[in-house]
């Protein structure tokens, strides 16, 4: 072993442990790895911060903006409103909104396809009277596994892709994922659907998970416009809708004078102003059904809200926020925000005593009172997730299908070879700004910078691994245990310890140091790369074991009041599974 292959195995070992430590955030780890690398002259200088603009690190971060404008443009809202309801069974109820977490998740980012849905199942749930622990898990493991379809689903696709054009001279194209990763992806979903949600546990009677959900109702109105095919009707004919997104209509403003009772057969007019009763995402749901509007500057002195001037906000703590490990004291929100910590709900118990005073968790949900108009920017500045992030802002629902149509003629030239995807990404962006679906001055707001500065610092220390030797001898270890076995026996392996890895580090690290070796693996047998680089790319995307393998898992614990116990009992034989159909479709799809 040379003086530079200890130096580099020694990195990345340093790395893994502090991921695993948790102490410190990942994005500070791989800096300060990358910046050693160069002090230490394994990594080039000229080469220091090339990963930054990488090809992979530029779909990432282009990926993020993308998913934040098919939100805005009301596209989520169209998939939802019209397929989900509450009165299904539990098992249709997760194998839909599995589906629509799985295809949206193949072209957005999974997270992202997450966050949407997730208050989304909640309300579902709470309407059917069953617990959301029962659904969430089942709808974070199909956002997972939807991801695995497409180039630009998760990260991992994207790395292997840039890792394979660097090694073999072409990268991977949109849908060379699609056979496997959809062989996988409608495994796992038949799965949680049938099988993995009665593997749940459900603490404290099934009802965990829905108490600071049922604070976060307010007070809030919608007019009609001129236009509003409503008008003429009665009040009480809108009740059913309203059930429908979880609205309760409490009564009418009309000419700027709030009338008496809830007016159920008073006859709509234009410009009328409905008072309504709703959380956030549910209030903008409504409005994007009915094409309403919200209240003008003139008609917001009428509004109902509990506190002249305050909203109420859920949000959602992941791992890295600023008030992780931290009280809400301790960081100033009060004095810096002007903004109180009204509760916490943890594994389906709200604190109610010195919540102020109590460490906050990756995985609570924390209610908010803000000031109107800044519940975006106290969001943001507590590095946390809208539990309903649709009420933070206004949808454009009139140009969801100009949205739709930027974004499939992008997916359909980048596929056909006709642009170079991070050039078809980036023109969807300019063209989400020019129609004004998303604002200018949010586009940098919606990247998640810390994964952006992992990838860029994680890339240039795998290319050094490679080229000093590092990965081939990874490889040949692997191929000596391996030796004399079958060649599905072989990616078994390679799939277990990978897989193995990225439930305990992130799968983005995790693929940078497993790719290379697939490939010289595949090199040392003679055989083709890319069955292994597959087998790579499904494994990096698993993690179902722990709460922290995967973004995703995090965000659900609280929710859905689960234990770190609870996911192995789901995910255990997910990942068996997922082994199980994965390696045949690669042998078969992709020929040794």
């Amino acid at each position: 072993m040379t003086s530079d292959q200890t130096i580099l195995f020694t990195l990345f070992a340093a790395v893994f442990a502090l991921l695993l430590w948790g102490r410190f955030r990942y994005d500070l780890v791989a800096f300060s790895a990358l910046l050693a690398g160069v002090v230490l002259g394994v990594v080039p200088t000229k080469d220091a911060f090339s990963g930054f603009g990488h090809p992979a690190t530029l779909i990432v971060a282009l990926v993020l903006v993308v998913s934040a404008g098919l939100v805005r443009s009301g596209a989520v809202y169209l998939i939802t409103r019209t397929l989900v309801d509450s009165t299904r069974s539990l098992g249709s109820h997760i194998a839909i909104m599995g589906g629509i977490g799985g295809i949206l998740s193949a072209f957005m980012n999974n997270v992202a396809a997450l966050a949407l849905l997730m208050p989304v199942d909640m309300q579902t749930a709470r309407k059917a009277g069953r617990a959301p622990g029962l659904t969430l898990m089942p709808l974070s493991f199909a956002t997972i596994l939807g991801g695995m379809i497409t180039l630009i689903g998760t990260p991992p696709n994207i790395i292997i892709a840039a890792i394979r054009e660097d090694a073999l001279g072409a990268p991977f194209r949109m849908f060379d994922f699609a056979p496997v990763g959809g062989v996988a992806a409608i495994a796992g979903l038949v799965f949680v659907a049938t099988v993995g949600w009665r593997l749940i546990p459900q603490p404290d009677g099934g009802k965990s998970g829905t108490g600071a959900m049922d604070m976060a109702d307010y007070i809030a109105e919608l007019t009609v416009p001129a236009d509003s095919k409503h008008i003429g009707k009665r009040i009480k004919e809108l009740y059913d809708e309203a059930e429908r997104n979880d609205v309760a209509i409490l009564g009418l403003v009309r000419g700027g004078k709030r009338r008496y009772g809830t007016q159920a057969n008073t006859v709509i007019e234009a410009d009328d102003a409905l008072v309504l009763e709703a959380t956030p995402d549910a209030l903008d749901e409504f409005r994007a059904a009915l094409s309403l509007a919200f209240a003008d500057a003139k008609r917001e002195e009428h509004l109902k809200a509990e506190g002249r001037g305050l909203s109420k906000i859920e949000v959602v703590v992941p791992e890295g926020a600023r008030i992780a490990g931290k009280t809400a004291m301790s960081v100033g929100l009060n004095w810096r925000r002007s903004s109180v910590l009204m509760g916490i709900s943890r594994a389906g118990a709200r604190i109610r005593k010195q919540v102020r005073r109590t460490t906050v968790k990756p995985g609570d949900i924390l209610l908010l009172l803000v000031p109107q108009g800044s519940e975006a920017d106290v969001t943001d500045w507590l590095g946390c997730l809208p539990l309903a992030e649709r009420g933070l802002v206004v949808t454009q629902d009139s140009k969801v299908w100009i949205g739709i149509g930027m974004f499939a003629a992008a997916v359909a030239a980048a596929s056909l070879g006709w642009l170079y995807l991070p050039v078809a990404l980036g023109i969807v962006v300019v063209g989400f700004v020019l129609t004004k679906i998303l604002p200018i001055s949010e586009i940098y707001s919606h990247i998640e910078w810390p994964v952006v500065v992992l990838l860029g610092s994680m890339i240039p220390l795998g290319a050094a691994l490679e080229t000093s030797g590092g990965t081939e001898l990874i490889a040949g270890a692997l191929v000596g245990i391996t030796h004399g076995l079958p060649a599905w026996a072989i990616l078994t392996v390679l799939m277990v310890v990978t897989m193995t890895l990225s439930d305990v580090l992130n799968n983005t690290a995790t693929t940078i140091v497993a790719a290379p070796v697939g490939i010289q693996m595949a090199q040392s047998l003679g055989v083709n790369p890319d069955p292994f680089l597959m087998a790579v790319a499904v494994a990096a995307s698993c993690a179902f074991l722990t709460p922290i393998g995967h973004k995703n898992n995090t965000l659900i614990l609280g929710p859905g009041g689960y234990r770190f116990g609870d996911y192995w009992r789901t995910g255990l034989p997910l990942e068996l599974l997922i082994v199980a159909v994965s390696i045949p479709a690669i042998l078969v799809f992709w020929p040794l």
